[in-house]
């Protein structure tokens, strides 16, 4: 069966870690073929000797070569940062690998692919147990290549940052996702009153 083994699954999990382009693709598409049905169109009520619907191509194509000349400057500067901002949507998308917040765990039968809320949930459970801190005094957000475990400590409690980095990143090693992100903490300077 193609697709089956080891490079099939490699296939699925790249397809669950990497967004689609197919409804960029869709998009790029459909503009290209609005302006060319468009131009045909004109094309063809120009060759059958009407008026036409908005402007003539013969005069479209003269305005073109003429350009900047008869068009305010504002105009010609805000339809210029629409066109530049929509190539530059069109290229990052082509170009940008376009992850998912998702990584990969490590398991011999199966592919195990979690959501990075589904990590930070759980480094934020064993953050909070190691600094014996309440739910809302800790957040963490996972990102591909880092962690960063946020810490509100308790108003005169004192709190080891060592000793959570240190669980943390042990929960992360049991986890094992891949790629495996860096561990950073960040305890607040200020605390929160009897909790």
């Amino acid at each position: 069966m193609p697709g089956s083994g080891a490079a099939g699954m490699a296939r699925i999990l790249k397809r669950e870690t990497h967004s689609s382009r197919a409804v960029v693709s869709v998009m790029a598409a459909a503009l290209v073929i609005v302006v060319c049905g468009y131009a045909l169109l004109e094309t063809a009520v120009r060759a059958f000797g009407q008026p036409p619907w908005l402007i003539d191509p013969q005069t479209a194509a003269e305005r073109a070569v003429a350009l900047p000349a008869g068009i305010p400057p504002l105009l010609l500067g805000v339809s210029g940062a629409v066109v530049a901002m929509s190539g530059l949507f069109f290229f990052l998308n082509a170009v940008l690998p376009g992850r998912r917040a998702r990584h990969l765990l490590a398991d011999r039968r199966a592919g195990v692919v979690v959501d990075d809320e589904v990590i930070a949930a759980a480094l934020a459970r064993r953050a909070r147990l190691a600094a014996n801190v309440t739910q809302g005094q800790v957040m963490v957000i996972v990102s591909r290549n880092r962690v960063e475990v946020n810490v509100r400590p308790t108003s005169g409690v004192p709190l080891r940052p060592e000793a959570v980095l240190e669980a943390v990143r042990r929960e992360l090693q049991d986890m094992g996702p891949s790629p495996m992100p860096e561990v950073r903490i960040r305890v607040a300077t200020s605390g929160v009153v009897g909790a």
